[in-house]
């Protein structure tokens, strides 16, 4: 069950990007922690708490993952800039597979006219 509900989450085609672009876990500075969880499982856990918009501390325990590994790994791959390179990967897997045509981009933008004067 809970297996089915994190590959409709996370398929394996979307994993297959991911799993390259995942940094390597450090050890915890204070040391002590449990054992090394399964990076997809906490990937699918950040992906269901972005996703459904629920609290961090409402994140469900069929994944295995608690609480705050999933916010800790979601922080280190922010910083690490996992999601801008997860999107370019994205974006450029359609663009190969002919999913996007570019030449039916639209920019989204604002015009704001320059105040005269001193500011």
């Amino acid at each position: 069950m809970v297996d089915e509900f994190a590959r409709r989450l996370v398929p394996d085609e979307l994993w297959a990007l991911v799993e390259p672009l995942l940094p390597a876990q450090t050890a915890r500075p204070q040391g002590g922690g449990t054992r090394e969880r399964d990076p997809r499982m906490v990937f699918t856990a950040v992906v269901f708490v972005l996703t459904t918009g629920c609290a961090w501390r409402h994140l469900p325990p069929v994944f295995g993952v608690s609480k705050a590994t999933a916010h800790r790994r979601f922080t280190a791959w922010t910083e690490a800039g996992l999601w801008r390179r997860l999107h370019q990967r994205v974006l450029d897997e359609l663009g190969r597979q002919g999913e996007i045509d570019w030449s039916r981009a639209i920019l989204d933008a604002a015009s704001v006219r320059a105040k005269r004067g001193d500011p």
